[in-house]
């Protein structure tokens, strides 16, 4: 079975692309397990946030990598807290954190329509830290601001992340019903055929 490094640590992201890419039938890793620091997100947008992170797992490991850059764009905030959203409350902040501020931030638009708002993922795939052509697909998923956080699955912005057609936040969705609907979902599911290709998926 192909081995692939993840360039995070965090367990509930590895939890959903376990499940997403379990039909390509290869061994994801968490970067974690090969001591690998988290890369310096130096970027100003999720594609290059993206590259940076599969770049430093793949040349950390000799593995082929895959690494997504997702986030939380608030239309009343102007699109953030975007690329800084597990930073939102600083750099060591915690998911309660930044759910915190977010809440704070957004006192001053108590309507619905006003709370729009959508999960957006760039995920990329290298075979290798030199690869000069890396897969990359994106996904969106749009939604509004709850007013409180709601529900105990998922992690970041969930319990906060409405979602209109099945009236409840991402952190209340049954876990397979999120890994079908989701931004990382659907970017995955673009970059799937292209994995497809790399002889029985990704080598």
């Amino acid at each position: 079975m192909p081995r692939v490094v993840l360039a995070s640590g965090n367990a509930g992201k590895l939890r959903e692309l376990e499940a997403i890419l379990a039909p390509l039938q290869v061994e994801l890793v968490a970067q974690s397990a090969f001591d690998v620091e988290e890369a310096e997100e130096t970027g100003t947008t999720f594609v290059e946030n993206a590259i940076i992170k599969a770049r430093n797992a793949a040349l950390v490991t000799g593995l082929p990598a895959i690494a997504d850059d997702s986030g939380l764009e608030v239309d009343a905030l102007d699109g953030h807290p975007g690329v800084r959203s597990s930073r939102f409350a600083g750099d060591l902040a915690s998911d309660a954190d930044n759910v915190a501020l977010l809440l704070e931030r957004m006192q001053e638009y108590p309507s619905d329509g006003a709370r729009r708002a959508a999960f957006r993922c760039v995920i990329v795939y290298l075979r290798s830290a030199s690869d000069p052509m890396p897969l990359i697909a994106s996904g969106s998923w749009h939604g509004r601001i709850a007013h409180a956080p709601s529900g105990a699955d998922g992690f970041g912005y969930d319990p906060v992340f409405f979602d209109e057609q099945h009236g409840c936040t991402a952190a209340e969705l049954p876990r397979a019903e999120k890994n079908r609907i989701s931004h990382r979902a659907r970017a995955l599911a673009e970059l799937l055929p292209a994995l497809k290709q790399h002889t029985d998926g990704p080598a």
